[in-house]
């Protein structure tokens, strides 16, 4: 088959997880099922452990999709100290993901980025963070149902809150609507929004829910709820994840049509 029938390429960086004393990496499966059956793209594990040539996993890619993650970014890349100590970071992500987002950003590569990845995209970009929102004034608790602590029950991913959606930027362009109904699964999110990045929708309390790279050419969007879980049921997953793989298969006719 040729290069230019070939469906594109998409990185997903991976976790670091110990298993015992195995040092492994870990990619949730539903996030590559929903990049291979509802954006039409080859999800392709990106290695995170700090050592990767990210120029060479570039050359190859149509586009990038960051992950959600049990572990936080670590502050000191947006000047804070560790404010729980007892929540895990993944300090090799990181090194990766932060450096890569940027160069996605020079490329106009698409870039799609969920939970972690939201948050990975506004500290790379120059952004910061809340560490847990729950504990500000008047703010909401975003961290999925109480006594779910499994990151695979249904009932964690269920429909927690609306999100308005701005009228005139990219995601009611894609969804075709101004709200929506979202999982909420995080206990981090943005603070200070990076100067590249546009707040494209907001949960009831204020928080920022999604957002894209103003100075991105093509599709740049990160979200903070979890498209990927059961993203076939849903309609607004169905277009997000659509989008992004419209996107991924322009950036290679573009890169395969100048080889």
């Amino acid at each position: 088959m040729s290069s230019k029938s070939s469906k594109p390429l998409v990185l997903i960086p991976c976790d670091n997880r110990m298993h015992g004393d195995v040092s492994m990496q870990v990619l949730y499966q539903r996030y590559s099922d929903a990049v291979r059956d509802q954006s039409g793209c080859l999800p392709i594990p990106l290695l995170c452990t700090g050592k990767e040539d990210i120029e060479a996993y570039l050359a190859l890619a149509d586009g990038i999709m960051l992950t959600g993650s049990p572990s936080n970014v670590h502050p000191s890349h947006f000047g804070h100290d560790v404010h729980n100590p007892e929540l895990p970071l993944d300090p090799e992500r990181d090194s990766i993901t932060l450096p890569i987002i940027r160069r996605a950003v020079e490329m106009n590569l698409p870039m799609l980025a969920i939970c972690r990845g939201i948050q990975e995209m506004n500290v790379a970009l120059g952004g910061t963070l809340h560490q847990a929102i729950q504990e500000l004034p008047g703010r909401d608790d975003h961290r999925g149902a109480k006594g779910k602590p499994d990151s695979t029950s249904p009932e964690r991913y269920a429909d927690a809150h609306p999100i308005s959606i701005e009228g005139k930027g990219c995601l009611a362009a894609i969804f075709g609507a101004t709200t929506a109904v979202v999982n909420s699964v995080h206990g981090q999110g943005i603070d200070q929004l990076a100067p590249a990045l546009h707040a494209e929708a907001h949960a009831p309390d204020g928080q920022i829910e999604a957002v894209s790279v103003t100075n991105h050419a093509g599709f740049a969007v990160g979200v903070q709820w979890h498209p990927e879980w059961r993203a076939g049921e849903n309609e607004i997953s169905r277009k997000l994840f659509g989008a992004f793989g419209d996107a991924c298969r322009n950036f290679r006719s573009a890169r395969t049509a100048n080889l």
